[in-house]
């Protein structure tokens, strides 16, 4: 996998989820997550990337959505039958595809409902000195309300409140979605550098995969709630399949990822 030398701090066996007791979404995933390093899941609409993210935290009931079958491992232990509270305590915390942050609240308070687990007001008042020293846009706006700040301002509200929390492992759904190329790179260069000056490990749901295969260390390709493909980063980024059908290059020019039929797609990878 990713790193033989580096311990799992994640482990996701053959997972199947179901919603609505009929729906069969995720069909035997898996997937390993080394301690410190970035893996991306990769794929398109409808794939699976954010139905993995939430079943390891633990936030499908609300979408009448279950793991029917596999496990999820934190650290060694199984924890799929874990509440998401709980699960942000051991050091797992998810950042939700599109924000969600508190309109009403200021940016500043919406980052302290993030130390909703911790009750150290030194302590908390350190990480949030910490999280403003890895976004310092949002020092600048930490008393205007979350609805009146940007785009991207929103996204890295969405971050430092899940460091809050002191996480180990952050997933992080679509962070790239809705925001500019240039606020996209900005917000990918910060989570490189809290990989490796904090040691905090993400798994990132990803579209965008020319910029997370950029980041990643290792990354999955789902399709259909499948894996059909995984590898270090650099070598799904020189492959000639992902560079045909999701970076749009084919040969010396480009190829429209509608042209293709998904079913060729899985029948030459599985083969």
């Amino acid at each position: 996998m990713t790193d033989t030398a580096r311990q799992a701090v994640l482990e996701v066996n053959g997972i199947e989820v179901i919603y609505n007791h009929v729906i069969l979404v995720l069909k035997g995933v898996s997937l390993t997550v080394p301690e410190g390093d970035i893996v991306a899941i990769l794929g398109g609409n409808g794939a699976g990337k954010t139905t993995t993210l939430r079943a390891i935290s633990n936030l499908l009931k609300g979408e009448r959505g279950e793991v029917t079958k596999g496990s999820i491992e934190y650290r060694g232990e199984r924890v799929e039958d874990l509440g998401p509270a709980e699960l942000v305590r051991r050091g797992v915390v998810q950042v939700m595809e599109g924000r969600h942050c508190f309109a009403h609240l200021t940016i500043e308070d919406n980052l302290l409902t993030g130390a909703y687990t911790r009750s150290d007001k030194g302590e908390i008042a350190a990480s949030l000195d910490k999280v403003y020293s890895y976004f310092p846009r949002l020092k600048e706006r930490r008393k205007s309300q979350a609805a009146y700040t940007s785009g991207g301002e929103q996204q890295m509200c969405a971050i430092g409140r899940a460091l809050m929390s002191r996480p180990k492992v952050v997933l992080l759904d679509e962070p790239s979605m809705g925001l500019a190329p240039q606020l996209v790179e900005e917000v990918f260069h910060i989570v490189q550098s809290l990989n490796e000056n904090e040691g905090t490990t993400f798994l990132l749901a990803e579209q965008n995969t020319s910029v997370a295969l950029k980041y990643a260390n290792y990354g999955y390709i789902l399709e259909s709630g499948r894996v059909v493909m995984d590898g270090q980063a650099h070598e799904l980024a020189d492959n000639q399949d992902v560079r045909e059908f999701y970076l749009g290059i084919a040969g010396g020019g480009r190829k429209s990822f509608r042209d293709v039929k998904s079913y060729k797609r899985r029948k030459r990878w599985l083969a």
